[in-house]
């Protein structure tokens, strides 16, 4: 145990002297894994609640039927009971729409109101409630063809554009990471081997006495995993500040905004894992350009 712990010690001890010793190339090694894994986090962060938005529209999926006026929605409800696609169906007759309306514009004499029109202009309305967001479309064409039904309108489209959107967001954070990825590794692979060639002296003498290439390697992977850890540890710093700030921001904001904000909230498990998923990734990175930087001396 204690020969583990001396081992130990000397690898924290030579893995911290080199941290101190890169100078300014150690934080352009951070800097660059830091710039990757903001985006990367950011991207990541913003996939999550788009699919969230996703999920939340396919959850409440409802297609609103309009009928022509004079016709009441009692004489077509039967026959779209029956459809296989319907597990639901809610009645809003005209009457109860333009109570509604007039309320929420503030007129307290509703027959005043509706005098004033010559009569109530609005139609009866059905929300039907589909099986699953697939049936949607064939169901809103079933209903369209009933004989006394206007319009039919469900947020099909909007669901579609909202995926088309987090598709390329997807393709896009892929593409960023791969380069930034390709960019942080370089970067750190170079940065290891300068230290390596600083200490080539102490490294020959190393050598001289029998360590093994691995003793003698291993502090410089630490040092790159460290950058990764330091660059994760300093993104995930930003993008809390960043929210935060939106936090602050859209708090003092209309109160509809702020229902759908706090609709996109991550959940507690999203919390938790993007910090861990900055930090693995950064510590891949520096792992893999560190490995990159020994590979070559190691075997020289």
């Amino acid at each position: 145990m204690f020969k583990f712990l001396t081992k130990l010690d000397y690898l924290l001890k030579e893995t911290f002297l080199g941290l101190l010793r890169g100078g300014w190339m150690n934080w352009a090694a951070v800097s660059t894994v830091t710039v990757l894994l903001f985006l990367f986090g950011l991207s990541l962060q913003t996939s999550w609640q788009v699919e969230k938005l996703l999920n939340q529209f396919g959850s409440q999926l409802e297609v609103s039927v309009y009928l022509e006026p004079g016709i009441q929605a009692q004489a077509i409800e039967p026959f779209v009971a029956k459809m296989p696609e319907v597990v639901g169906i809610e009645t809003i007759t005209k009457e109860q729409a333009w109570t509604k309306l007039v309320k929420e514009l503030g007129i307290s004499d509703i027959d005043g109101a509706t005098q004033q029109l010559g009569d109530n202009p609005l139609v009866d309305e059905m929300k039907v409630k589909a099986r699953n967001s697939q049936v949607v479309p064939t169901l809103a064409t079933q209903l369209a063809k009933l004989q006394g039904v206007d319009t039919v309108q469900y947020v099909d489209e909007a669901v579609k554009r909202i995926a088309q959107l987090h598709q390329g967001l997807n393709w896009i954070t892929l593409t960023i990471t791969i380069i930034l990825t390709s960019t942080a590794i370089a970067v750190t692979t170079t940065t290891i081997r300068l230290i390596v060639m600083a200490r080539r002296r102490e490294i020959e003498i190393m050598q001289l006495v029998g360590a093994t290439a691995v003793w003698i390697y291993l502090p410089f992977i630490l040092q790159g995993i460290a950058f990764g850890l330091l660059g994760g540890a300093i993104a995930w710093s930003f993008i809390s500040v960043i929210q935060q700030f939106l936090s602050k921001l859209i708090a003092n904001q209309p109160e509809f905004i702020q229902f759908i904000t706090n609709g996109l909230q991550l959940t507690p498990t999203q919390i938790l894992l993007l910090p861990l998923i900055l930090l693995s990734f950064g510590a891949a990175v520096g792992l893999m350009g560190s490995l990159f930087a020994v590979q070559r001396f190691a075997k020289g």
